[in-house]
């Protein structure tokens, strides 16, 4: 792992964090922020017998998505008791990464990532360019971080091992021909008007959502990092948003197995009512399933009864499931090898 300064994070219990110098923009100092959860050292008779944890050459990088910032600590101990290195980024402009007068979440391509995810991968003692033989590298991406890690692990074959997506938003959930015309209108509006922010259609029902089912020993948010209604968005932002999730109906090719998981349902959050707490409110499930097929040869899907558009945050019974059928994913992923692909006559 590359020198780092890293400092206690704010979510305590171990976690640490190092801020990634980006450069600068006409808004001023870029970064982003990387926080990491380390698996607890092998035990003295562990290390005599050679006992080795399951993961332990294994290192995770979670993305957030829109709106948000890395703060699921649970998510975070599940892979560091297999073994594994845990890292979470904050992307440029969002939670810790965020800085006085800067817009929330700006970008106008989604390839700006690269910058952070390099960054990210050099504090964690990788490459962006290449992979290491000695260790194994799981991308793990939330609703816009799935989409930002489904389009660099196209764009860089040969590093991950496999790509774990919760609710990956990889399409508008709109009708094709509407999508084709919302793209066309998107296109013209980021061209003169790219930070104009839309109309503000969030009710703040899925935070509500997230709180009535949360337990007591669930991390608060931060709702200067994550407020109860969405951020502003802005047309340039989501023109580069379409301009990804075009290139996902296009087909990535992935070189790596993917596992989607989603919630098994969908609601429209026009009022609030129980339903809320037991169905994905911020994109249509169907749609996910659907574009999920063009992201590689290999794609895995896990839907899950009762989940919230975070799998991880749902209520006790759906999260439980959430967690067993990550289990079962991460050693397939990890501890099974994939057939050669056969040539056809």
């Amino acid at each position: 792992m590359s020198e780092q300064t890293w400092i206690p994070d704010v979510l305590g219990d171990g976690f640490e964090q190092t801020t990634l110098p980006l450069g600068s923009d006409d808004e001023g100092e870029v970064v982003a922020t990387l926080v990491r959860l380390l698996p607890e050292p092998p035990t003295f008779w562990d290390r005599i017998r050679g006992k080795k944890a399951l993961f332990d050459d294994v290192d995770v990088l979670y993305v957030h998505g829109w709106s948000d910032y890395f703060f699921q600590k649970r998510l975070a101990r599940y892979w560091a008791g297999l073994g594994a290195r845990f890292f979470a980024l904050d992307l440029r402009k969002y939670g810790r990464s965020l800085r006085a007068g800067q817009t929330a979440g700006y970008v106008t391509d989604l390839s700006t990532y690269d910058e952070d995810i390099a960054a990210a991968l050099a504090a964690m003692g990788w490459e962006a360019a290449r992979g290491r033989v000695d260790r194994r590298l799981v991308l793990l991406g939330h609703s816009t971080g799935g989409l930002t890690l489904s389009l660099w692990a196209a764009r860089h074959p040969g590093i991950a091992t496999g790509v774990i997506l919760n609710s990956p938003w990889l399409t508008l959930q709109l009708p094709p021909t509407t999508r084709a015309l919302m793209a066309t209108v998107l296109n013209w509006s980021a061209q003169h008007w790219p930070t104009e922010p839309g109309p503000q259609l969030d009710g703040g029902f899925y935070t509500r959502a997230q709180h009535e089912v949360a337990e007591p020993d669930d991390e608060p948010v931060n709702l200067d990092w994550r407020p109860e209604q969405t951020m502003p968005v802005y047309a340039g932002w989501l023109h580069a948003v379409v301009q990804g999730q075009t290139r996902v109906q296009a087909g990535l090719d992935i070189d790596v197995p993917v596992c989607v998981m989603t919630s098994a349902r969908s609601a429209v959050p026009l009022r609030w009512s129980d339903e809320l707490t037991q169905a994905d409110s911020v994109l249509v499930v169907a749609d996910i399933v659907q574009a999920a097929t063009h992201l590689g040869r290999t794609v895995w899907l896990e839907r899950i009864d009762g989940a919230l558009h975070d799998v991880f945050l749902s209520r006790h019974d759906a999260r439980d499931d959430a967690y067993r059928r990550l289990d079962l994913t991460a050693r397939r992923m990890l501890t099974a090898s994939l057939p050669e692909p056969q040539a056809t006559v």
